[in-house]
């Protein structure tokens, strides 16, 4: 108990230094946002819209994180009124006008105004001010708030310390009956004398002295660590109990990628990830992001909105691997409406990815609404050789009558459309549909291996289903396997699939799944397969992913296919020239560009032309292509020092030297530059 009750000591001590350093942070900002964050909101602010406000630079980025602040605490979005931040102010101004007149500050910063503020007017109010031998003592009541984090009903006591003074709060702990008591002459932790002779005098207040939670069962007469932790965490972080902070955290991540009107209007959302082989052998990521709403506008007889997706792939190094947009309208109509309203929104997609260890970021705008949300994680496109095993995949329906057999799409494998869900939710009437991979099996291992899979109820830990299959039993090594849910009972299971290989096991997943005591509504699915040239632009991605990689003569592989399949395709065309510069594989490029140079498409080639000429050391036509390219396209010190090289190279020292000061017009810091032309003049010069 002693170590306890110094834990708690250490809690209480905690919390004003916090504040204090968060107090710290904000001296700099200015005065209306400071008092803001200092004064206003100080009781009800997370540490992570903490964190978040003190790191924004700027003023307005301060007010969006204000509206979005608000707005996230608004029970009714669909009012003009903010029904939270009305009744906020109301309570600060309640506390000022009635609290704290006995100290001097305000009243919002009394231990009666910081309680009021955080859990409004009080049900029930006892006033013990002009007892004999007890000092002034007021109890607060409450009930109501179990969803706050709180006891069905509590006290908060307040009491005049040594009789004088504003109110404090009382602590069973740090206080005890003793505390209340004004001419008590025993030991202060001899809380049985304490407590009769308090009880003498009021027993409503001896029986709060040692709890505040008049449900707690007492065996002891000793104060209460539950009404310790009550007063000094959970009614303190009874405010931020039903926020969602994450929205913070994205304003921090996405200014200057969101629109500031966006960026007010985060909405949570579901989110799954999952990385899986096609048929070729190519990794690709299937992902699903669930929206808590969507908004969409009705227009003549239609419902319309229009998403843009972003997503960003990096590696460890924070270097970008992949990179997309995507703009998608959304045109239903209305009669559709009734079949939707009431649901969610699944957004699909998919993309290839090389292997490796990577960072992810999709972003999904609303562009019509101003809303946003996001997805972020890690992600592995795992390289191990040997026997590999994908994560499962638990959907509650496959669909294996499909009109998009053999194309790309998010979440058809084999053939069949698979519809998982990002919470892993069933009910009792649903099959559950276990998919995964398991890749580098020796032949012998195929014919000999086996399949354990095991249902585990989580409460018990009790093993509810199990079967055995031989691997050799499916057709290959995407394995699909379902179970019908009829007979299992609402709750929280653990499903675990084991591969065997004479009695050793070699592979092992989990993934966790629980059954809903009430209907799931099913989302509407948004779920585009890739265009007819999928496999054309596979390979284009998978390059660019290389390239980005600095793995150059892999990219080349899959820059070479696309373009062989599309030799007059602009993008396919340039991103071959792209990599083949950097081999130095100069003669190339000439036949590739050599079309394009003829047309509408000339401009977009003149520089990759003088960059092959110039890097095959032909540096008069290189100049002609220079030359046209700042003509038409204007300045580039790049362009422009590559120029001057290749006049220096034919013998022209006086263009060279001035064109490289155009170069250093544009950019004076170029040193080596600025050391070349002076050691030129000073050969002009006949210095040298």
């Amino acid at each position: 108990m002693k170590r306890a009750i110094i834990c708690l000591i250490i809690i209480i001590l905690i919390i004003p230094l916090n504040f204090s350093y968060a107090k710290n942070k904000s001296k700099d900002l200015p005065k209306r946002y400071r008092d803001w964050f200092e004064k206003e909101v100080v009781y009800i602010i997370t540490p992570m819209e903490k964190r978040v406000f003190l790191l924004l630079k700027t003023d307005r980025e301060r007010d969006v994180f204000i509206k979005a602040f608000w707005k996230q605490r608004d029970p009714n979005p669909n009012t003009e009124e903010n029904e939270f931040k009305i009744e906020h102010y109301k309570r600060i101004e309640y506390s000022n006008r009635w609290y704290g007149h006995e100290a001097p500050g305000p009243g919002w910063r009394s231990d009666m105004g910081r309680i009021h503020i955080i859990l409004g007017q009080a049900n029930q109010i006892d006033r013990f001010v002009n007892k004999t031998g007890m000092y002034p003592t007021i109890i607060w009541f409450y009930s109501g708030k179990v969803e706050y984090g709180l006891p069905n009903s509590f006290n908060v006591v307040f009491f005049k310390r040594d009789g004088i003074g504003e109110y404090v709060l009382y602590s069973p702990i740090k206080y005890g009956p003793a505390g209340l008591l004004t001419n008590y002459m025993g030991d202060a932790i001899d809380y049985n004398r304490a407590y009769n002779e308090l009880y003498e005098i009021e027993p409503i207040v001896a029986r709060t002295s040692l709890t505040l939670i008049p449900s707690e069962s007492r065996h002891a007469v000793s104060p209460s660590v539950s009404s310790e932790l009550l007063i000094a965490s959970k009614i303190p972080h009874a405010p931020t109990k039903r926020v969602n902070d994450s929205y913070a955290d994205k304003i921090l991540k996405y200014r200057g990628i969101v629109k500031v009107e966006q960026m007010i209007n985060y909405i949570d959302n579901h989110s799954m990830i999952k990385v899986f082989k096609d048929k070729s052998g190519t990794n690709f990521v299937h992902y699903l992001i669930e929206p808590k709403k969507l908004s969409l506008e009705r227009y003549e007889g239609y419902l319309y909105t229009n998403l843009e997706i972003n997503g960003r792939v990096t590696d460890m190094n924070n270097r970008t691997i992949y990179q997309f947009t995507k703009k998608i309208p959304i045109k239903l109509e209305v009669s559709k409406l009734k079949s939707i309203q009431n649901k969610l929104f699944s957004f699909q997609d998919m993309f290839p990815l090389i292997k490796g260890n990577y960072k992810y970021n999709i972003l999904l705008m609303n562009t019509v609404s101003k809303e946003f949300t996001s997805t972020e994680g890690d992600l592995i496109v795992s390289d191990i050789n040997g026997p590999q095993m994908s994560s499962i995949m638990l959907a509650n329906r496959a669909i294996d009558n499909i009109k998009y057999k053999g194309r790309l799409k998010p979440f058809v494998l084999d053939d069949i459309q698979l519809v998982p869900s990002p919470r892993n939710d069933f009910n009792s009437i649903d099959t559950l549909f276990i998919w995964f991979q398991i890749k580098g099996l020796s032949s012998e291992f195929e014919k000999k291996g086996i399949i354990e899979y095991k249902i585990i109820k989580d409460k018990d830990k009790k093993i509810v289903f199990s079967m055995e299959k031989n691997i050799r039993d499916y057709k290959n090594m995407n394995f699909l396997e379902k179970v019908s849910l009829k007979n299992f009972l609402c709750d929280y299971y653990s499903l675990k699939v084991s591969v065997y290989n004479a009695n050793n096991k070699v592979l092992e997943e989990n993934s966790d799944f629980y059954i809903a005591p009430l209907k799931l509504k099913r989302p509407w699915i948004l779920s585009l397969p890739m265009n007819k040239a999928d496999k054309t632009e596979k390979f284009n991605i998978l390059g660019n992913q290389y390239f980005n990689k600095r793995d150059y003569k892999r990219a080349k592989n899959f820059f070479e296919k696309s373009f062989s399949y599309n030799p007059l395709s602009l993008k396919y065309s340039v991103d071959f020239c792209r990599v083949l510069l950097r081999l130095k594989e100069y003669n190339k490029i000439e036949n590739i560009v050599e079309p394009f140079l003829k047309g509408a498409n000339r401009n977009k080639f003149l520089l990759i032309k003088a960059r092959a000429l110039h890097g095959s050391k032909k540096y008069q036509e290189a100049i002609n292509f220079y030359g046209e390219y700042l003509t038409h396209l204007g300045m580039n010190i790049n362009v422009l020092n590559a120029l001057a090289h290749c006049y220096l190279n034919v013998g022209n020292k006086k263009e060279a030297i001035k064109f490289w000061e155009i170069s250093l017009q544009e950019d004076p810091k170029q040193e080596k530059i600025k050391n070349l032309v002076l050691r030129l003049k000073g050969v002009n010069n006949g210095k040298k």
